[in-house]
């Protein structure tokens, strides 16, 4: 099992781009092809033409956070957010969309290598909050890209943190 991290009740502040949508009409899974990589493409971009844009970023990890929003099962959409911690939302470029998230209390499970590319949803959902006597909070999951840590999904020593919002 993998024990979360519990970081206590804090609110977090993202700046970045958006995606609604099926993100695999064009490419399924972990790929640069379809629409979630197209969306960091995206943002990266912005970033290396727009250098210094973002003031007031807390580090230079990367974040990216599934937001549950479907209206029913049949629902394939999903919405998407790419982008970087701030603490204060002063002097953003229009471009950018903020997300502000609730003050609450996270679990950070740390995912190895070939665990970034399983099927950790599911695990936390039906067994590592369940073993930990926790539940989710609100409908968010956020994936923090460290780009110390996170070397690309091929490196077995590659590390992500999944937060996820627990009460």
């Amino acid at each position: 099992m993998v024990v979360p991290r519990i970081i206590e009740e804090k609110s977090i502040i993202l700046a970045g781009m958006d995606f609604y949508g099926y993100p695999y009409e064009t490419a399924g899974g972990w790929s640069e092809d379809n629409a979630i990589g197209q969306l960091w493409e995206r943002f990266t971009r912005f970033c290396s033409t727009h250098e210094g844009a973002i003031q007031h970023q807390v580090s230079e990890a990367g974040y990216e956070l599934w937001l549950d929003v479907k209206q029913n099962e049949e629902d394939r959409s999903e919405y998407i957010f790419v982008g970087v911690e701030i603490d204060c939302v002063d002097d953003l470029p229009l471009e950018l969309v903020v997300k502000v998230l609730p003050r609450t209390r996270y679990g950070v499970f740390a995912l190895k290598g070939a665990q970034i590319t399983g099927d950790w949803p599911k695990a936390i959902e039906h067994k590592w909050l369940p073993e930990a006597g926790l539940h989710q909070s609100h409908d968010f999951i956020i994936e923090r890209y460290d780009p110390v840590r996170f070397k690309g999904l091929e490196d077995p020593d590659s590390e992500l943190d999944i937060y996820v919002p627990i009460i």
